[in-house]
């Protein structure tokens, strides 16, 4: 059988998002897709523009810096910083990214609102023990949502995490509720959690953002030597 296209695997993801937003009662329109495009190439993120994807999420300031010159072109394209980000890659970070998705510390808010570039950030939290993962721990996320409301040229858009992984989506479930009782708290109303295997879960939990990269581009890896 022929691979399906890109635009049959998009559909596919409106279809689960659909369903999982009537289980949960709510409009489709308010879960935002972000496709994943680290790891692929400038030809993937040309090919999901022209299906009609406009946000997408890259790993690595480096990545992006490389790809960069072959999608500038892309009319209302916007990308999203969803790595870690190091501090002193904030400058380059703020030239090439309109979304910092990754925001995880008052000294990051603050080299970020010294590079004098308006700034959509979403702060990435830590609700898990694992070493690998990064993100603010939620006792300091107090001072980092006051520091962003206090800088010149950040606006705080929402919340953001990453659960263990599991072939279990639900276990991914109590993350995504401690996240949005995070969000309560501190008056966010934009969640960016859920991937390609537990989206809908997020979803009922009340994502607005969830982060797709396989169910829409495969899991292949780039050619050796493919240009990135």
């Amino acid at each position: 059988m022929p691979e399906a296209s890109l635009a049959d695997r998009l559909e596919l993801v409106r279809e689960r998002i659909e369903r999982a937003c009537a289980r949960a009662h709510r409009d489709p329109a308010t879960v935002r897709l972000l496709a994943v495009t680290k790891i692929f190439g400038p030809e993937e993120i040309r090919e999901a523009w022209a299906v009609g994807l406009r946000e997408f999420g890259e790993n690595y300031v480096q990545e992006m810096d490389r790809k960069q010159p072959a999608v500038a072109d892309l009319e209302a394209a916007r990308f999203h910083l969803i790595g870690h980000l190091q501090s002193n890659k904030t400058r380059k970070a703020a030239q090439l990214f309109s979304c910092i998705d990754s925001l995880d510390s008052v000294k990051l808010a603050a080299r970020l609102d010294a590079e004098a570039v308006p700034l959509d950030v979403t702060i990435e939290v830590k609700l898990s023990d694992e070493a690998a993962k990064t993100g603010a721990d939620p006792v300091d996320l107090p001072a980092i949502v006051a520091a962003v409301r206090a800088s010149r040229h950040l606006a705080l858009r929402g919340l953001m995490t990453v659960p263990p992984w599991s072939e279990d989506a639900g276990k991914s479930r109590p993350y995504f509720a401690k996240l949005g009782e995070l969000a309560a708290l501190h008056g966010i109303t934009e969640l960016s959690m859920g991937m390609s295997n537990d989206m809908e879960v997020a979803i009922e939990e009340g994502a607005t953002w969830v982060r797709v990269g396989t169910a829409l581009f495969g899991s292949r890896k780039p050619l050796l030597g493919r240009p990135l």
